[in-house]
């Protein structure tokens, strides 16, 4: 027998452990697959008579399975010499169960998006209560389930900054830079978090961070511009000016900034 046959006699002997296991897709893969390694190879009789009968235990076995009943309620034909129509039913199979995951993953999808948006709106309750400390509860779960999300701990990060919990938002913005540690919003994030903390230096350190990976954005050099102003680094604070109206000649308060400092050096 051909290492083809072979292979080919190992798809359709995997199908009924595939669908035990529940993983209908790979179950009607390998039967695909089979079907094709067996369509390409001239076998003797004793040969295709072996496989024909691996057919028939395989389309049984299918036609057996409830669940996959209910993806695809039409039966499975088989008859010796009808290997290319069972490959076109194996096909048409497997755009159905294509079909059924795609929505699947869109329910379970929406399912995902509908628990954030309640559980945010949850512990912004609690911020605006006051009761920080079931509102960190919730915001906690959440991160513990979506561990991953950036996006996610940068939304509960601007609520607890907007809420005045510095300390809080700098760790949610600081835990989300560790899983992307190339995103420059979260750097500028920080900075402000830290601005308002009056921890000049780290931020500073941060923000300086942010323009390795952007030079050419007028707003970080802005934004280090304000924490210059709060840390009264007036030479610094006109030279990040400098660099955001250079950027942009339009941006209006980055010139008003560059005006204030150039005149705080004069003095």
């Amino acid at each position: 027998m051909s290492s083809e046959l072979v292979t080919a006699r190992k798809k359709f002997n995997a199908v009924s452990t595939f669908l035990k296991k529940g993983k209908y897709m790979a179950a009607v893969q390998s039967v695909h697959d089979g079907l094709i390694l067996f369509l390409k190879k001239n076998v003797m009789k004793g040969e295709r008579e072996e496989v024909e009968e691996l057919l028939r235990k395989v389309t049984f076995t299918l036609n057996s399975d409830a669940e996959l009943r209910k993806i695809y309620p039409l039966v499975i034909s088989y008859e010796p010499g009808q290997e290319r129509p069972l490959l076109d039913a194996m096909r048409e199979l497997l755009q159905e169960l294509q079909k059924a995951l795609n929505e699947e993953v869109q329910g379970d999808m929406q399912a995902i998006l509908a628990r954030k948006k309640t559980d945010l709106e949850k512990g912004q309750a609690f911020l605006d209560s006051q009761d920080f400390d079931k509102a960190k509860g919730v915001f906690d779960a959440l991160i513990k389930d979506f561990g991953g999300d950036t996006d996610l701990k940068a939304d509960i990060a601007d609520r607890y900054l907007n809420a005045g919990r510095y300390e809080d938002a700098y760790h949610m913005l600081d835990d989300a830079l560790k899983d992307d540690p190339n995103a420059i919003h979260l750097y500028n994030r920080i900075g402000m978090v830290l601005r308002k903390m009056k921890d000049f230096d780290t931020a500073e350190k941060y923000y300086l961070k942010a323009l390795t990976l952007s030079s050419e954005d007028e707003y970080l050099h802005y934004n280090l511009g304000r924490l210059y102003y709060d840390w009264k680094k007036w030479a610094k604070m006109a030279q990040a000016a400098q660099s955001a109206v250079d950027i942009n000649p339009e941006f209006d308060e980055a010139t008003k900034m560059l005006k204030f400092a150039q005149k705080k050096t004069a003095q």
